[in-house]
């Protein structure tokens, strides 16, 4: 199977190309400027290849990045009559840890975290703490220890969640291969879907706080 993964969530816009086992990957740190590079990267990645479906970090994260995820996937997979998947941008960031213990923390802004607990057993991720769209110092702490924080959560609100982890390790981020990783086996058990149903995943409907919300917050 060869398919193509697209993760834009972040700050960081990243690529992948999953060929029998092998991914070759593209990244680089985009800021607002998804959308300038993340199809340039992918058609030199692709090169022409031909591909069976399509992967794109579904979600939670910045709005903007999300959109352009799902309609890069959506495009691709609509021209050429291919399956689309979705995965969780805090599931691809437990992935890309290497832990197997992992609370996923992604600055929501309008002091919110995008935030879940999931440990790793018999080779798939399961959640422990469900993901939500929380203010850090209401995050649940997951139980027991050894519990690895990862995402720029930590970095923007680290004094406030230290206490709920045993080590924080902000610069890791959601990636294009993580998303593949966690792709490839459900792709092959016939979860793709159609590209019209792709969506993204959101978490909270509200972007930016109104005029008023802002004044009573200052």
């Amino acid at each position: 199977m060869r398919f193509a993964a697209i993760e834009t969530s972040t700050e960081w816009c990243s690529v992948a190309l999953w060929r029998g086992g092998e991914i070759a990957a593209l990244e680089r740190r985009a800021g607002h400027r998804h959308s300038e590079f993340a199809l340039p990267m992918l058609e030199s990645l692709l090169k022409g290849s031909q591909i069976d479906a399509v992967a794109f970090g579904a979600g939670p994260g910045a709005f903007t990045g999300l959109r352009i995820a799902c309609a890069l996937a959506q495009g691709l997979a609509f021209a050429r009559g291919l399956p689309v998947i979705g995965i969780s941008t805090l599931e691809a960031l437990a992935q890309e840890s290497g832990a197997a213990r992992v609370v996923a923390c992604i600055d929501a802004r309008m002091r919110e975290v995008y935030y879940a607990a999931l440990e790793k057993r018999a080779g798939r991720w399961h959640e422990v703490i469900a993901a939500q769209c929380v203010a850090p110092q209401s995050a649940p702490r997951p139980a027991g220890d050894g519990w690895v924080g990862c995402g720029n959560g930590f970095e923007v609100y680290g004094e406030v969640l230290k206490a709920k982890v045993s080590i924080m390790k902000p610069a890791i981020h959601p990636t294009a291969i993580a998303v593949a990783q966690l792709a490839a086996p459900r792709l092959a058990a016939g979860e793709g879907v159609d590209a019209a149903l792709a969506a993204p995943v959101y978490l909270r409907d509200k972007v930016a706080f109104t005029k008023e919300e802002l004044e009573r917050g200052s």
